[in-house]
């Protein structure tokens, strides 16, 4: 089977995958009061004062299946309900939508030092079996894995915040939020980082850039540890092959054996793992954005959660089923490229 037939075959099973994962989501909503569950069909503050008319519109009283078919119209339209949550009170997509940009943010400086950094550390450990590199790699790697996310993150506040105010806690300062909210500042990205530069304001990006290093160093300190694990684990089992053997006796040399034949084939559950890490940080790192008072995803969905906000609690489980759906269809579609042999079974 070719590549394009591979792809074209994911893509097909995303379709059923999708609407499991919208029938669970809706088979929740079932469990709560019918008052409670109307807000998944408001879509403006008029409607709150008009709930029983809201219940007889869409048969909220009607079977399951027919209450699913009028949900998931609504949703298709983008409607998932309206949020009463502090620091929301508008559409549950629109607050979805305005904190997207800031959890991006995250991920995006994150993800690749973490992943590019987690390879290359867990190649120099295998490489260097029960050497001095390996023992420092290993150890390091443990108490980075066993550490609190908000331990480690109230412990940086407090050195780099309270002792020295170097690296603030949000995701702007008062007067870089004052003049991003103003006429003056256009919102091309929604990445302060990068809308900073666009706009000429340079400021603006390095304001934004010191709001990051805090929850940067967090996710990377624990997030690495797995990485290096996994990528040692894969990489010792990969130059212990037969093939490596082979390309070692025709004299190839030692970086080109561990580059281009070893390290290639100890990639593919460090794949798997780097996927699922980048979706799980998209779909918004609860405990780093609270302890940071960071506006992403995570910080909305920990608040949706503390007010009972059906309606958001629901449309971030959508949310998050859709990036994980994704994300594994990403993943898929790489393992057949860097090992035909998938694509064959």
């Amino acid at each position: 089977m070719g590549l394009a037939a591979y792809i074209i075959r994911r893509l097909l099973l995303v379709v059923p995958t999708l609407i499991g994962v919208s029938l669970l989501v809706f088979a929740v909503s079932q469990m709560v009061d019918v008052n409670i569950r109307a807000m998944l069909y408001v879509t403006n503050e008029k409607m709150l004062d008009r709930i029983d008319w809201v219940i007889s519109k869409y048969g909220l009283n009607d079977p399951f299946y027919l209450q699913y078919g009028r949900w998931l119209g609504e949703v298709l339209k983008g409607n998932l309900g309206w949020s009463k949550g502090p620091g929301a009170n508008s559409p549950v997509w629109e607050a979805l939508i305005t904190r997207i940009p800031a959890t991006f943010e995250i991920t995006l400086f994150s993800a690749p030092v973490i992943i590019l950094l987690g390879i290359y550390l867990g190649v120099q450990s295998a490489v260097h079996r029960d050497k001095i590199i390996d023992h420092i790699t290993r150890t390091v790697s443990i108490i980075g894995w066993s550490l609190p996310s908000f331990w480690l993150g109230i412990l940086l506040l407090s050195v780099f915040f309270g002792l020295l105010p170097w690296f603030p806690p949000r995701r702007l300062g008062s007067a870089a939020e004052t003049f991003v909210n103003s006429r003056n500042f256009v919102k091309y990205t929604g990445l302060y980082t990068i809308d900073g530069l666009l706009n000429g304001k340079a400021w603006i990006s390095i304001d934004a850039l010191r709001h990051l290093v805090l929850p940067i160093i967090v996710l990377t300190t624990i997030q690495i540890a797995l990485i290096v694990r996994v990528m040692r684990s894969s990489m010792l089992e990969a130059l212990g092959k037969g093939y490596i053997v082979t390309a070692k006796a025709k004299g190839l040399s030692k970086d080109k054996v561990i580059n281009k034949h070893a390290r290639r084939n100890a990639l593919i559950p460090v794949i798997t793992l780097s996927g699922l890490l980048v979706a799980g940080m998209m779909n918004g790192l609860v405990i780093t954005e609270t302890v940071f008072a960071f506006p992403g995803i995570g910080n909305f969905a920990a608040q949706a959660a503390i007010q009972v906000d059906l309606p958001a609690v629901l449309g971030f489980a959508l949310f998050s089923g859709i990036i994980f759906v994704f994300a594994n269809l990403f993943v898929d579609i790489l393992y057949a490229y860097i090992d035909p042999r998938i694509r064959l079974g």
